[in-house]
């Protein structure tokens, strides 16, 4: 499909000119290179044999100026013509915008002609497409020999009711190579312009979208919620940022985990506390007293009454599967 770069203002694509062996594209690239200025052409890159044909492929990248505001950019490629490339003629026709036909109009050449036509379908609907999806005109090349068809026996083989536009070409004398590059030029371009008028608002949010990305490093401020799943389109990002707000977290207080929060860990891990049993083998002014977890407390007088009392409170507690006791010492004092 037709690569448009709304940040870049560009817009590239890909013509691909299709057709038996030695029917002329390779010719027609030529032509178009010979013609065109320095500033509107790159390299032109060409993979041939000993005998003049296609090896792998022709490239010949054009700039066709500006549409609409955005520049505009052509990548022409040939195919090979050989029935063993059909590989490589596969892999070239990948993303095709447009095809350019080049039938052979000598006499004795229908049924080449007619093979590639029904090898380029075939090699389309590898990729799920036809003929009846994208741009592609019929150029009807060697008109200048003395023994060829006649346009309505080509149309009536390769084109019925002549419903594919058409032209006559010299591709050696550079006959035909232009006006049928404007013809399928105008036909690629016109379905470009309707995908760029198509929705003017979402070419305006793409475009405000794009130039406030490139100004402000601040995102701009989220969309309303809502209850529908979201397009398809939506950044994985923004789905999982969506998801975190929607859930509700399983606890109220503050320890509570959300997506983008930074948790700064202690670098050492804090000494575990030693266990009750082993407490109760420090020494210490008050021996610990056993007693069964449901007996009452027990009174055990340090001094006089009068002065203070020291009470005794065993409480059971289950530490590492085990019962053991904390005992709490309470000094009672009298009221002064």
């Amino acid at each position: 499909m037709v690569v448009v770069s709304y940040s870049g203002k560009e817009i590239n694509a890909k013509l691909v000119y299709y057709g038996a062996g030695l029917s002329g594209k390779t010719t027609n690239l030529e032509a178009i290179y010979e013609a065109v200025p320095d500033s509107s052409r790159g390299k032109m890159v060409s993979m041939k044999t000993q005998s003049d044909r296609t090896l792998f492929f022709d490239l010949l990248p054009l700039d066709l100026g500006e549409i609409m505001g955005f520049r505009t950019r052509f990548l022409l490629y040939t195919v090979p013509g050989q029935v063993f490339y059909n590989a490589t003629r596969k892999l070239v026709l990948k993303g095709a915008d447009a095809i350019v036909f080049v039938a052979d109009s000598e006499v004795g050449k229908m049924e080449e002609n007619k093979d590639s036509l029904a090898n380029l379908r075939a090699n389309l609907a590898e990729y799920k497409l036809s003929l009846d999806e994208i741009p592609w005109v019929i150029q009807y090349n060697k008109r200048d020999l003395p023994n060829v068809y006649t346009l309505d026996e080509l149309n009536q083989e390769l084109n019925p009711g002549a419903k594919v536009p058409f032209f006559e070409a010299v591709a050696l004398q550079g006959k035909g190579v232009f006006e049928t590059f404007r013809g399928i030029s105008h036909l690629l371009m016109e379905k470009v312009t309707k995908d760029l008028r198509r929705g003017p608002a979402t070419v305006g949010a793409r475009a405000a979208e794009s130039a406030a990305a490139a100004a402000a490093p601040a995102p701009p401020a989220p969309a309303p919620r809502a209850t529908a799943p979201a397009p398809p389109t939506t950044p994985p990002g923004r789905a999982i940022e969506r998801e975190a707000q929607q859930t509700a977290p399983s606890r109220a207080d503050s320890a509570v985990l959300e997506y983008g929060r930074q948790l700064d860990l202690p670098d050492q891990i804090p000494p575990a506390r030693p266990a009750p049993a082993r407490e109760e083998a420090r020494p210490g002014p008050l021996e610990p007293v056993r007693r069964e977890p449901a007996a009452a407390p027990v009174m055990t007088a340090s001094a006089p009454a009068a002065q203070s009392s020291t009470v005794v409170v065993p409480i059971t507690f289950p530490p590492a599967g085990q019962t053991g006791e904390i005992v709490i010492r309470i000094v009672l004092k009298p009221a002064e």
